[in-house]
């Protein structure tokens, strides 16, 4: 369910977690929408478990239907941020960016931390994006 709140539309992927804990997939405000950090889980599974480029492909998709439901799309992103836990993968990583922004291009940090949230995660990713109306 998607609510608008003074100015802002909060978008929801529909899970529990994000009424528990206070957040959404993604907020659209004005002309921006930012999009929460997200992980390769589906359905309470991970999807390309021990497979760091699968989980990214995954995760640029589940991004691009949060970017949809605010009104935007993978061409509006200016910025991706990527945590991973084995910074050794980033060509793994680098790769499936590259696929997905190739011409696009936005601005991009890549950034080893020491775990997340399952251990099955290889990555999260967040993203940012401006559309210009």
């Amino acid at each position: 369910m998607d609510i608008n709140i003074k100015n802002k539309i909060l978008i929801s992927s529909g899970t529990e977690w994000e009424e528990k804990f206070g957040y959404s997939r993604a907020v659209r405000a004005g002309n921006i929408i930012e999009v929460a950090g997200t992980t390769a889980v589906q359905d309470d599974k991970i999807v390309g478990e021990g497979d760091i480029y699968a989980q990214t492909k995954y995760i640029f998709r589940k991004i691009e239907q949060a970017l949809m439901q605010a009104g935007g799309s993978l061409n509006d992103v200016v910025r991706t941020r990527m945590y991973t836990t084995d910074i050794s993968k980033w060509e793994s990583i680098s790769k499936a960016h590259g696929e997905i922004f190739k011409d696009i291009r936005p601005a991009s940090t890549l950034i080893e931390v020491k775990a997340l949230i399952r251990p099955e995660l290889l990555i999260e990713i967040e993203a940012t994006a401006i559309i210009n109306d």
